[in-house]
């Protein structure tokens, strides 16, 4: 049997190749686009006009929302459909100065500082904007004093209320839910301010140090405030459900 002619046109070019079938060519682009996206998330690019750290830290705010939302969801549920009465919070956080109990005060003083340190945060942040490395540390280190003096106050606020009888499982007030709500929100709320005063006093450091001037880029000072005033903001939530409602 004799072979069948070829058609010399049907035939690939020298230094060509063949095309590809349709599936083949698709996969290879599929391909080459998730390297790019690797590469780009991987790398010390920017994402969507965002910087890696600060996409992250909105990342991990937007998840702590949901947990601190869920926390206070939570302890409206139990207050509202318990048929104890509820504590009184002027009575429960009043502090005895003198011959007097003055409702609120330790908590007033305590959101005044939390306040104070945010506005330290946001002058540290402008300063890191300026290229202004040394009062941008010194203010973070002010903060973190601030949320040093804070997370005190809220263990002083804890031993009083131990050793006037309340516990998780209860309380001389009232309901008993009271107490395992309270100390459940503030302390996972205590131990977001503490992990902001090690990473202030951290990152302070490092700008001190000169960590950040080979790129002249302290855009990490702007991240930390991101967490800081997260934390602030949340306290301002707990301050209105614990003790004003």
């Amino acid at each position: 049997m004799s072979a069948l002619p070829i058609d010399p046109a049907a035939r690939p070019e020298a230094g060509t190749t063949a095309p590809q079938p349709p599936a083949a060519a698709a996969d290879a682009t599929g391909a080459a686009g998730w390297r790019g996206f690797v590469a780009d998330w991987s790398s010390d690019r920017q994402a969507f006009q965002v910087s890696w750290g600060k996409a992250m830290m909105w990342i991990f705010l937007l998840s702590d929302t949901f947990i601190f939302g869920s926390f206070l969801t939570g302890y409206m549920t139990v207050r509202m459909s318990t048929t104890v009465p509820w504590p009184n919070p002027s009575e429960v956080f009043a502090l005895h100065v003198g011959a007097t109990n003055v409702p609120l005060l330790l908590i007033a003083i305590m959101t005044f500082v939390l306040i104070t340190s945010s506005g330290t945060m946001a002058m540290a942040v402008n300063c890191a904007y300026s290229r202004d490395k040394r009062n941008a540390a010194r203010l973070m280190v002010i903060t973190a004093a601030f949320g040093a003096l804070f997370v005190g106050m809220q263990a002083f606020e804890w031993t009083k209320l131990i050793a006037d009888g309340v516990r998780p499982w209860g309380n001389p007030w009232g309901a008993a839910q009271f107490g395992s709500s309270f100390f459940m929100i503030t302390g996972f709320h205590g131990l977001h301010v503490s992990g902001g005063v090690v990473l202030l006093l951290l990152f302070a450091r490092k700008l001190v140090r000169g960590d950040y001037d080979r790129k002249a880029n302290y855009q990490i000072v702007e991240v930390v405030g991101l967490y800081w005033h997260f934390v602030d903001l949340v306290w301002v939530f707990i301050f209105a459900f614990f003790y004003l409602w």
